[in-house]
């Protein structure tokens, strides 16, 4: 029951995230910058698809259901949050003009951190996961690991913004927090990829040893695009 609804939540960010990209098509706007509609556009994408990749690796890996449901939960304060502050043409993160933006701002970072504790917990999972095949036991050991990856490349963003604005200087933490977004964005997704094609391997007649050295390839092959990322970051 709980990953059935974990699954239908994800489809119903993925299409806000659709809906919102429609809104910008009509209503215009700056895509970067503090406010704008690319916020519940790339958040509601990229929640939908990870939530649902979150619930098909922890029934993988035989987690406990609280682990999804505080998952599907996060993901759906996150998204809200983000969108109501986009409807609102105010900043998500780093606000605190207001009581109530400076709310809106810490139940994001409370999100951020529950996020974080279901992905240390499926890491964990992954490692011990002996019952899975060894082609799919690397994926989502790989894969996750990437993922809890692309969270710290996040708190590391979240970290530079607040301290700036707290320092007094909101338009900088604006302009520059996000440094560390495409190592985020590259890293987020291995969980999905890695296993997705630890799985479409079963359908071949390939050995599970020959099947286990593609999927270390590709992870090799992930790892070394994480890296890039990461040093295209540091330098910009």
């Amino acid at each position: 029951m709980t990953n059935r609804v974990g699954y239908w939540v994800s489809v119903l960010l993925f299409a806000s995230g659709l809906f919102h990209l429609l809104v910008f098509a009509v209503d215009g706007g700056p895509w970067e910058g503090p406010v704008s509609w690319r916020k519940p556009v790339t958040f509601g994408l990229s929640f939908g698809l990870t939530l649902a990749t979150v619930v098909w690796v922890s029934t993988l890996l035989k987690v406990r259901p609280f682990i999804p449901a505080l998952f599907t939960a996060a993901s759906i304060g996150e998204v809200a949050l983000i969108t109501l502050q986009a409807w609102r043409k105010v900043p998500s993160h780093f606000n605190e003009e207001t009581p109530f933006d400076a709310m809106v701002s810490r139940g994001l970072t409370g999100g951020g951190a529950l996020i974080i504790f279901v992905t240390v917990w499926l890491v964990v999972a992954a490692l011990r996961a002996g019952h899975l095949a060894p082609s799919m036991r690397l994926a989502v050991r790989v894969g996750s690991s990437t993922l809890l990856l692309a969270l710290a490349f996040g708190g590391l963003m979240i970290a530079k913004g607040v301290v700036l604005v707290r320092e007094g200087d909101p338009d900088l933490a604006y302009a520059t927090a996000g440094s560390w977004k495409l190592a985020h964005g590259v890293a987020m997704h291995g969980v999905l990829l890695l296993p997705l094609l630890a799985w479409s391997l079963t359908f071949t007649s390939w050995s599970e040893r020959r099947r286990t050295r593609l999927v270390a390839l590709a992870s090799a092959g992930y790892l070394l695009a994480i890296a890039a990322a990461t040093a295209i970051s540091a330098w910009s």
